[in-house]
């Protein structure tokens, strides 16, 4: 398998082993072609956008210890779907964005000028 890319082209950063992100649980937002989400953008998730994805039906914020999530709190890092991004970028609330550590493919779906703007990283 080829090495994942960020949005700058340069190997991608991991985003979180605490609490452990990404589609394939690796703490990385590195994408395959199962993931039909794209969960590709690291984020740093606040209070703001937990509400905002509990009202569109993706409680992120209660536990499943089950599949071994203990639920995210604000300041928390997380390999969060492109579209989801964009629909909070739309509404206002969109999170802060791990440059870094957001996959290449995110650029499929949102503007990198976007995710440069709402950037915690130095870019």
């Amino acid at each position: 398998m080829t090495q994942q890319r960020n949005v700058f082209g340069e190997p991608l950063q991991q985003c979180s082993s605490r609490p452990l992100t990404g589609f394939t649980r690796s703490g990385s937002c590195e994408t395959e072609a199962r993931d039909f989400g794209s969960h590709t953008v690291c984020v740093q998730v606040t209070r703001e956008f937990l509400e905002f994805s509990k009202a569109r039906g993706n409680d992120l914020t209660t536990p499943v210890p089950e599949y071994d999530f203990p639920g995210l709190k604000s300041g928390d890092r997380w390999c969060l779907c492109a579209a989801r991004w964009q629909e909070a970028l739309e509404a206002g609330c969109a999170p802060r964005v791990v440059m870094q550590a957001t996959h290449e493919k995110a650029t499929e779906i949102v503007t990198l000028q976007a995710l440069r703007q709402h950037s915690i990283d130095v870019c």
